[in-house]
């Protein structure tokens, strides 16, 4: 008699075959290295088969591998399906959820708190990057869904706009030391950014060379709590989601430029969506626009 499939090792295998490495694979499902490794040996076992080359860059998934991820994927899109169908606690499941650090203050306390009042079996864990890197961590199928910034707040699926804003640690440009005369400054503005490919980086940037007005990158990082402290010191202006700006720092206005407005959309990975992370995106469009 053939042994039967693990649920469990199954999961764990269809991480660690998005993720290609076995570090990243036990922060998903909340397991150490070594027991991620046992569980594949112990599925590799069960099945006869070698499932993965390893290397020291990570896992890559083997021949056989690539046909057992179709078999393990519709396994457990099917498990989801059935508990949601038949189980009177309602749906069951497990997402991978990323968002910008900014939003994950502003919006993710309020989206959790309400999604596990209603859905409390399904388990959420949260990876915190910029939007390029959320892009291709879906590309990757690290992760299930994400929250991501659209520099065009009319785009299609937009669930919420939001403002950028100049902050920085006294109420006007002008209260700052930054060499300002009557006709604007006098030497380059400081400011503190975030990565160059962040779209608030660019927008910064847009809006000063359009205006004409010097300036210069003194601080550049994709940590919100660094630009934070930046600001705070008062040697630079940062910018940063309207909403996000903390209340002892200041929304600066004239006579910096104004700054645009970025669209928030909900985004999923290629293939089948199972009924949790559909429920999450639902909820997300739902509430986002009145938090």
């Amino acid at each position: 008699m053939q042994t039967p499939l693990d649920l469990k090792l199954l999961t764990t295998f269809v991480r660690a075959a998005h993720s290609g490495t076995l570090s990243a694979t036990a922060i998903q499902v909340g397991r150490t290295q070594s027991t991620v490794t046992m569980q594949i040996q112990r599925l590799e076992e069960t099945l006869g088969q070698s499932l993965f080359h390893r290397s020291g860059s990570g896992v890559h998934l083997t021949g056989h591998g690539e046909r057992f991820l179709g078999y393990a994927e519709r396994i457990l899109k099917l498990q989801d399906e059935a508990l949601s169908a038949f189980s009177d606690q309602g749906l069951r499941g497990a997402i991978t959820f990323g968002c910008p650090e900014d939003y994950l203050i502003a919006f993710f306390p309020a989206l959790l708190k309400s999604f596990g009042t209603i859905y409390p079996d399904i388990e959420i864990k949260v990876v915190s990057a910029p939007t390029p890197d959320l892009h291709r961590l879906l590309h990757a199928r690290q992760i299930d869904m994400a929250l991501v910034s659209v520099a065009d707040p009319t785009a299609t699926d937009i669930a919420r706009t939001e403002q950028l804003a100049w902050v920085g640690s006294k109420p006007t440009l002008e209260l700052h030391d930054f060499g300002m005369g009557t006709h604007g400054p006098t030497t380059p503005i400081p400011l503190a950014l975030a990565a160059s490919n962040a779209l608030d980086h660019k927008a910064a940037c847009d809006a000063m060379d359009a205006a004409h007005m010097p300036y210069k990158i003194s601080y550049a990082s994709n940590s919100l709590a660094g630009l934070i402290a930046v600001a705070r010191s008062g040697l630079a202006i940062s910018v940063m989601m309207q909403k996000a700006v903390p209340t002892d720092l200041f929304i600066l206005k004239s006579p910096l430029p104004p700054l645009p407005k970025l669209g928030l959309k909900v985004a999923t990975g290629e293939g089948p969506k199972s009924p949790a992370i559909n429920a999450f995106g639902d909820h997300i469009g739902k509430l986002l626009p009145f938090l």
